[in-house]
């Protein structure tokens, strides 16, 4: 299976040499094409630095990260830009949608900056649209919709332009625990049946039971990483437990 994602041994500090924090610590993992991978760990562990190095907000200290086999750590200025625009896809815990755009805009807001023709554009939201389901709020303004729509037109924004790799960070923080199921499922449909690979960040057990492999970060370092292999999702979410116990520290910042 082809490898979308390499991180070989990155270490990210803060500070001056006299106050030195290390975020992350000699990190290495990969992530293969149409996996569904969730990272958890205690606040301060190094879980959102590292979604930020790899979604290119930050840059590591030492250390590569290749997607599709680019080393993004080498990139600068608009090759980084461009290389974000076009193999990355972001979906972050407040939605980020712009008010004045409907539903549809939102989402082909990035097929528009790709310059790809207005008949593709229609055709390709559409598509996404029917895939999460919100095919009724298209023309719909984010204030109008609930945070679970908003959501998942913020997925599907994420989604049209068909990126190597799709980046959430705390996905379902901002919803209600009805909202959070169906962004979930949805998110599990796409990896299955559209074969996206994605790679959440979450504090909750819950979210991350849906993933099919999980990395638990503790110190900048990765303590632990699970499979869920032939286990149901709540036999997975029992396993999670049992390592975020192990874990530690406050079990109320992971779970």
């Amino acid at each position: 299976m082809e490898k979308i994602l390499d991180v070989k041994n990155i270490e990210k500090f803060y500070g001056t040499q006299d106050s030195l924090t290390k975020a992350i610590n000699q990190i290495s993992f990969s992530v293969d094409e149409g996996e569904f991978v969730g990272v958890m760990g205690p606040s301060g562990s190094g879980k959102t630095t590292l979604l930020n190095c790899i979604s290119t907000i930050d840059r590591v200290t030492s250390g590569h990260i290749l997607i599709n086999n680019q080393d993004i750590t080498t990139l600068k200025g608009s090759q980084l830009s461009a290389f974000r625009r076009n193999e990355l896809g972001f979906i972050f815990q407040d939605f980020n949608l712009l008010d004045t755009l409907t539903a549809f805009e939102n989402i082909a807001l990035a097929l528009t900056i790709q310059k790809v023709k207005p008949s593709e554009v229609e055709a390709q939201v559409n598509e996404v649209a029917k895939r999460l389901e919100i095919e009724d709020v298209l023309q719909k303004y984010p204030y109008q919709m609930s945070g679970g729509q908003k959501q998942r037109v913020a997925s599907a924004r994420a989604l049209v332009h068909n990126p190597s790799l799709i980046l959430a960070d705390e996905p379902t923080g901002a919803l209600d625990s009805k909202s959070s199921r169906m962004l979930l499922e949805s998110m599990e449909k796409l990896n299955k049946e559209w074969n996206a690979t994605i790679m959440m960040v979450t504090h909750d057990a819950f979210t991350a039971s849906y993933a099919e492999r999980i990395l638990f970060i503790k110190d900048g370092k990765i303590f632990n990483e699970l499979h869920r292999g032939e286990d149901t999702r709540k036999e997975f979410f029992n396993r999670i437990i049992e390592v975020v116990t192990l874990l530690g520290g406050d079990a109320s910042n992971v779970l």
